[in-house]
């Protein structure tokens, strides 16, 4: 591996407290090092000159792998209809899709973007093997995913039976067998409900079958994820998602993370807070709720969302809430697949897309943008489109210029539907983010969020070596005023380096490397009478309820491309 140095870079980097001077980047062995340290005569050498310089993007929230997206590429063949990129080689395989595209179209396009690591937010447990299977193929970036728990039933009878320290250890042993990185929920509880015909469920309604409430799911997982010293918080995805009024549930989600934080730092993740920010009674009333979730994030510091912002045109959307899927695709009319996985969840694909001219999409593009620019902390708000619910990852400088310009958002508001923005704040919101705000919620905040802050997010020395440098000089240009130059500059990156190597040069991919798979083990911390006691127990279970065998449920470390397993050491 050839040693690199950046010259010239206009850098901004919010963990070390830059925020934009002209200074050289040196890169050695996937490292960040001291420019001082690259004298070999062979280096590489890039002269920016003057051009931005950022850590490479982070999306902590976004489906690119597993059953549902598979589903989703056949259910849409209208989709890949001339999006075909031919293969390039020897440095690009063959794209296709836009809003479910292949393996090779994701890690090229988030590469292309500046995106090096990105995050796969729901699988279930049985599908995993699946999952990893298609993030071992995506080329260049990093990956890692989340395992969905708020249906399982093993862990709702722990939960049930008041078992909290087997519940931790079966989270843990979860967490390791699946190699997953993060717990995630999804309207907890409803899937149960869903097989017995109810439609979703409030915080403090009864599951059904169980001596619980979603309120209960989300409490004993958090406590369990605290407990368990987990990098990330739990990963929520609110109740009674989809529907007006649901504003209220998420606040009193939001409200849940201060019972059960042990630690010096946020304790719940709420996502894409767009779909559950509805005001209203129904939709013919429906509003925005936008406001009052960003003054409770703004007073509440033990939660953090992100946006699921609507961006307008073709989606797909795909979740594990399948009782919200049954009633979009009964307000649709189109295409639905619905599945259930024994024992673990339910989910649900519908294709949508979003109208500039109509009442609720309007509302729905409006909530995001209100969260976002009326956050008083921008180290606990993240840029998503909950890719590809609410919009596709490509829009991703949309959104960038619609909270950094609001010139751009003035000629969207023209656009959209009038009737709907009287019941929204935006209109009155004059707040235009920096690029050093910008650089805080696509970088350095994502990897704190991660607890990946000590390599990734930054351009310190000791990070890793994932750049992206973008063709724009930050000190010749009014962005505010020239959003076009917003689109075009960060839909493209200049240069980008993953790992030490560069891949993307003149806006081209130029070079297939393959990212690593990041993944937690706590399983390991749990003291040894407590696993010896919990094994018996899943064995007796296990058996019962699968209709596999558990050897061949686990998902061994050789099947992963470039694991990075992080074993955590603390208990209690």
């Amino acid at each position: 591996m050839v040693d690199i140095i950046i010259k010239n870079g206009f850098v901004i980097d919010p963990l070390n407290n830059v925020k934009g001077e002209l200074m050289d980047v040196g890169i050695r062995n996937e490292k960040i090092v001291d420019p001082s340290e690259v004298r070999d005569p062979g280096s590489i050498v890039i002269d920016a000159g003057g051009r931005l310089v950022l850590a490479g993007g982070i999306d902590i929230h976004s489906h690119i792998a597993g059953p549902k997206v598979n589903i989703g590429r056949l259910m849409r063949p209208e989709d890949h209809y001339l999006t075909n990129i031919p293969s390039k080689l020897p440095f690009r395989r063959a794209m296709t899709g836009r809003t479910v595209p292949n393996v090779f179209a994701i890690g090229y396009k988030y590469a292309l973007m500046g995106y090096t690591l990105v995050a796969e937010p729901a699988c279930t447990p049985l599908k995993m093997r699946h999952a990893h299977d298609e993030l071992n193929a995506i080329p260049i970036i990093d990956k890692m995913v989340f395992v969905l728990v708020d249906s399982n039933w093993l862990a709702l009878d722990l939960m049930s039976e008041k078992q909290k320290d087997m519940l931790k250890t079966y989270l843990a042993w979860l967490l390791y067998s699946t190699k997953a990185y993060a717990l995630k929920l999804v309207d907890p509880g409803s899937d149960a409900a869903w097989m017995m015909g109810r439609p979703s469920l409030d915080l403090n309604d009864q599951v059904p079958g169980y001596n619980l409430t979603p309120r209960d799911i989300i409490q004993l997982t958090g406590e369990a994820n605290e407990a368990l010293n987990l990098p990330h918080s739990i990963h929520v995805h609110c109740n009674r998602l989809g529907f007006p009024g649901n504003y209220i549930t998420t606040l009193n989600t939001m409200k849940l993370g201060k019972d059960f934080a042990l630690r010096n730092r946020n304790s719940i993740h709420i996502t894409h807070v767009q779909f559950t920010g509805y005001g209203g009674d129904s939709w013919a009333t429906l509003e925005s709720g936008g406001e009052a979730i960003a003054n409770e994030l703004n007073v509440n510091p033990y939660v953090t969302l992100d946006l699921g912002q609507v961006t307008f045109g073709e989606a797909t959307t795909m979740t594990a809430d399948a009782p919200f899927e049954f009633v979009l695709y009964h307000l649709t009319r189109w295409k639905w697949a619905s599945a259930d996985v024994e024992n673990e969840t339910a989910s649900g694909i519908v294709p949508y897309r979003y109208r500039k001219r109509s009442y609720v999409n309007t509302v729905q593009w409006a909530i995001g943008l209100e969260v976002l620019l009326l956050s008083k902390d921008l180290w606990r708000v993240f840029i998503t489109t909950d890719h590809p619910n609410a919009g596709v990852f490509t829009d991703y400088p949309k959104i960038y210029a619609w909270i950094m310009s609001r010139r751009y958002r003035e000629e969207t508001l023209k656009e959209v539907n009038q009737s709907a923005l009287r019941r929204c704040v935006l209109p009155s919101i004059d707040r235009e983010l920096t690029l050093y705000e910008l650089a805080i919620i696509t970088r350095s905040a994502p990897a704190k969020l991660l607890g990946l802050e000590k390599e990734k997010g930054h351009l310190g020395i000791g990070a890793s070596a994932d750049i992206a440098i973008y063709d724009i000089d930050p000190r010749a240009v009014d962005l505010s005023r020239d959003y076009e130059r917003i689109l075009k500059t960060f839909s493209r990156a200049w240069c980008v380096i993953k790992g030490g190597e560069i891949v993307v040069k003149d806006g081209e991919i130029v070079q297939t490397i393959y990212g690593r798979t990041y993944s937690v083990d706590p399983y390991t911390a749990i003291p040894d009478d407590l696993r010896r006691e919990f094994e018996v127990y899943l064995k007796d279970r296990f058996r019962q309820y699968y209709t596999v065998s558990l050897n061949n449920f686990i998902i061994r470390g050789h099947e992963i491309k470039k694991l990075n397993e992080i074993r955590l050491k603390s208990w209690k």
